[in-house]
């Protein structure tokens, strides 16, 4: 387990803590992408009882949401009852609607919003996928969730993201400085804050990283790596179909990760043609990194 590390004090006893109590709760960050459905999967190993939380902002792409939904239903069906999973791998889901943001919300993301714009997330135009705030928002209502959790059970309750350190800097708020000041103010702002802690298991690690652990997961709570994938959305510009594009910096992220993992991405690939198959999209992806590595 890698905890999420803090200048704090409370964060080294609270890890201490949550090791005593053998992992009881955490919430999970869920948006319906590869990292935080591996992340998903990372806590059932983990966690005695898993809650995960989806958020409906109005993004273009709310395929994920979709994703979402099917990926807890597949696991929550198919993970077999054993002790390679707590609690015979049971999702409590929810998704939240914040969908009377989107007019108010100047984003690329959101509907409404100038068009998602393509290449390389070295690119400056893609400082127009910003959602102004947005993990701010997402993070005060997991917080709000995990505390709850806390205080009703008694018992220490993680929260589970999944950030890594591929994360962009033209997300500020994927950056530490945000998340220690964000922590610092949820902790000035409730009592018995100590008693919600964080699980980052991939804060050191990539895309490639994360699918590796994807790739072991899957085997060790016995469901399909390609059931699990195919139902995960990555793609800012996904098609009315719900296929991904293979354009989009995220989608050239993802496609760049299954590339480096040596086996084909499961989603369904789509351009103005119609359906393309992977090996399509792998090689527009080799282009383009071509052009930036």
């Amino acid at each position: 387990m890698c905890a999420y590390t803090l200048n704090n004090t409370w964060q080294i006893l609270n890890t201490v803590q949550i090791m005593e109590n053998k992992l009881k709760h955490c919430v999970v960050s869920l948006s319906g992408g590869m990292d935080s459905s591996t992340l998903l999967l990372r806590a059932l190993k983990e966690y005695d009882s898993v809650t995960a939380i989806s958020f409906d902002y109005g993004q273009k792409h709310r395929v994920e949401l979709e994703r979402a939904q099917q990926l807890v239903d597949y696991i929550n069906k198919n993970c077999p009852t054993d002790e390679n999973c707590y609690n015979g791998c049971t999702v409590n889901y929810r998704q939240i609607k914040l969908d009377g943001l989107v007019e108010l919300l100047d984003s690329a993301l959101v509907s409404g919003g100038e068009d998602v714009p393509e290449g390389h997330y070295e690119q400056d135009n893609m400082k127009e996928t910003v959602v102004p705030n947005r993990n701010k928002m997402f993070a005060s209502i997991v917080q709000a969730v995990a505390l709850s959790v806390a205080n009703k059970t008694e018992e220490t309750c993680d929260i589970a993201l999944g950030i890594h350190a591929g994360d962009h800097a033209i997300y500020p708020d994927c950056r530490q400085e945000f998340r220690d000041a964000d922590d610092a103010a949820f902790r000035m702002g409730n009592w018995d804050a100590d008693r919600v802690g964080y699980f980052t298991p991939y804060l050191d690690t990539d895309k490639l990283g994360i699918l590796i652990d994807g790739e072991r997961l899957c085997d060790e709570l016995g469901i399909n790596f390609n059931e699990v994938y195919k139902r995960t959305n990555t793609s800012y510009k996904p098609y009315p179909s719900g296929n991904s594009d293979y354009k989009s910096a995220s989608s050239v992220e993802r496609i760049e990760a299954f590339i480096a993992l040596g086996r084909p991405d499961p989603v369904q690939y789509e351009d103005e043609t119609g359906e393309v198959g992977y090996e399509v999209a792998r090689k527009h992806v080799e282009n383009v990194l071509s052009a930036y590595l």
